[in-house]
């Protein structure tokens, strides 16, 4: 009789002790929440534990990683297109092949460890790239733009500035902790995660195609200019400019063979240091000559057709952002990276104005493309042999970045590469990938003596890559990936920037291209 009254009494209160469950199972669904059964809930402990043990996990990824050296043989290359993230806030090191990791180093190409550069170090890189000798063209900028061409130099300035920050703020996001990580480490992998899901790897290589265009204009540049300064240095010898361009370029036919950069980054400072010397040079001839400057020659009118090659020829001379990634991720205090830029982006502006202004100036209408070929004969033809020296040490860094980009996106070992790699197991150059590299020389060498045209191919090159990765690509990815986050005068700097860069791109690009038609149909017609 008890166990009977026992056992009624606990099934009342397991009948009671489910319809309780019901109903409050119904509220919580009812409220979008689901209970959770006794199963569930071991799983839940299961889960909790397994987070657990994988954060431990990571945490102990993360010390071996930093007892590790980096670039391990054998590792797996990450596949195209993928971001990683980490949450020590470290980004992986940018590809050899990356002009980011290349003109970042300073030096030799795909060195991971390196050590860590201060901001004055930093700043000095940033300054050589856009205080380099292709500021020679400015006064020709100022020609055909008079005020509005110093005004412009100032407004490049505070833009490829501003752009320069707002790129290497595409680099970081928020973990989940809140905490402002960096989670990639090139201007490509940025472009990659604009991209992303749909196109993991357009992005990449969009900028890719643009940087190998940079880069081989920069060397074309490099060889007209060389054979430009010693025709106009020695007019009297029997020699044309493209036969000056020949023999610059039979100099420059050993950099196929280059594998690194150390022999030619010897010479580095010393080419800047050269280059700024010939810069005061130049600048001391001018104020010798302030008494006959032309200020009634400086127009508030601008050339409708050739200012816009000015506007090209300006951008060109600014063009940092390829490498200012790479750059950031190797310095030792990344907080002082908008302050390194802010006072390079300064007195670049105030170094290329003067310079422009007096130069300008001095000559007035009779300024030419390059202006040291308005030196008087004696000091023209010493400035014009350092530059000339200058452009044919300066050609093998450029031209090594070109051909690792080439190589890695089409002859690298894979299932992605159109063609087989250029380097055997024994690390040497395989015969079609010394091809490659000889090819490209004599391809320098052609464009160079068919477009024979400083100021002109300069201005070409502004208005396609320059414009493109310094004005709209910074632009679009700022506001692509950091919409939420942008504030309303954020989106109006990018908006207006990528509409301004936009409009000064097509219109330089027409007019360069129309002025080295001009300039061909001349010659054809010579």
């Amino acid at each position: 009789m008890a166990t009977l009254l026992r056992s009624k009494l606990s099934n009342v209160a397991t009948s009671v002790s489910n319809k309780s469950q019901a109903k409050v199972s119904g509220m919580f669904a009812r409220m979008g929440f689901q209970a959770a059964t006794d199963e569930e809930a071991v799983g839940f402990a299961h889960c909790d534990d397994l987070d657990f043990e994988h954060r431990q996990g990571l945490q102990m990824d993360i010390l071996k990683a930093e007892g590790e050296p980096c670039g391990e043989e054998g590792a797996e290359p990450p596949v195209e297109g993928d971001i990683h993230y980490q949450r020590g806030g470290s980004a992986p090191l940018p590809p050899s092949g990356s002009k980011d990791q290349a003109v970042g180093a300073g030096g030799e190409f795909g060195g991971h460890d390196k050590p860590k550069i201060t901001a004055w170090e930093a700043g000095w890189n940033v300054t050589n790239a856009i205080q380099g000798m292709f500021v020679l063209g400015l006064p020709y900028a100022i020609l055909h733009g008079g005020y509005l061409g110093l005004f412009l130099i100032i407004f490049a300035a505070v833009v490829c500035c501003y752009t320069g920050k707002i790129l290497i703020a595409c680099l970081y996001e928020e973990n989940e902790d809140g905490e402002v990580v960096r989670v990639r480490d090139s201007y490509v992998a940025i472009a990659n995660a604009c991209c992303a899901p749909r196109f993991p790897t357009l992005g990449g290589r969009v900028v890719n195609v643009a940087q190998i265009i940079e880069l081989v204009m920069t060397c074309i540049l490099y060889v007209v200019v060389s054979g430009n300064l010693m025709y106009n240095s020695f007019p009297g010898l029997p020699v044309s400019q493209k036969s000056w361009s020949i023999i610059a370029t039979a100099v420059l036919l050993p950099c196929a063979f280059l594998k690194n950069l150390k022999a030619v980054s010897k010479f580095s400072l010393l080419c800047t240091l050269a280059h700024f010397v010939i810069n005061i040079l130049v600048i001391a001839y001018c104020l010798s000559r302030a008494r006959d400057w032309a200020w009634e020659k400086v127009k508030f009118y601008i050339d409708v057709k050739k200012f816009p090659i000015s506007i090209g020829i300006i951008v060109f001379s600014y063009t940092s952002q390829i490498f200012l990634p790479s750059l950031e991720g190797n310095m030792q205090q990344p907080s002082e990276f908008h302050c390194m830029m802010n006072w390079t982006h300064i007195a670049a502006c105030v170094l290329k104005g003067l310079f422009a202004l007096v130069a300008y100036l001095t000559w007035a209408d009779e300024t030419k493309e390059v202006i040291t070929d308005n030196l008087p004969g004696s000091i023209r033809a010493v400035v014009n042999i350092f530059l000339v020296a200058k452009a044919l040490l300066s050609y093998p860094l450029p031209f090594f970045a070109a051909v690792e980009v080439l190589e890695k996106s089409l002859f690298q070992e894979g299932s992605r590469a159109f063609f087989p790699a250029c380097y055997g197991g024994d690390g040497r150059l395989k015969s079609w990938g010394l091809t490659l590299r000889c090819a490209l020389v004599v391809f320098t060498l052609l464009m160079a003596i068919y477009v024979p045209h400083f100021a002109l191919l300069m201005g070409l090159t502004g208005s396609l890559t320059g414009a493109g990765l310094c004005f709209l690509l910074p632009s679009l990815f700022h506001l692509r990936l950091l919409w939420r986050k942008l504030l309303w005068h954020q989106v109006f700097f990018d908006v207006a920037i990528f509409v301004i860069g936009g409009i000064c791109s097509v219109s330089g690009f027409v007019h360069s291209l129309e002025g080295l038609i001009e300039a061909y149909r001349t010659n054809a017609e010579d």
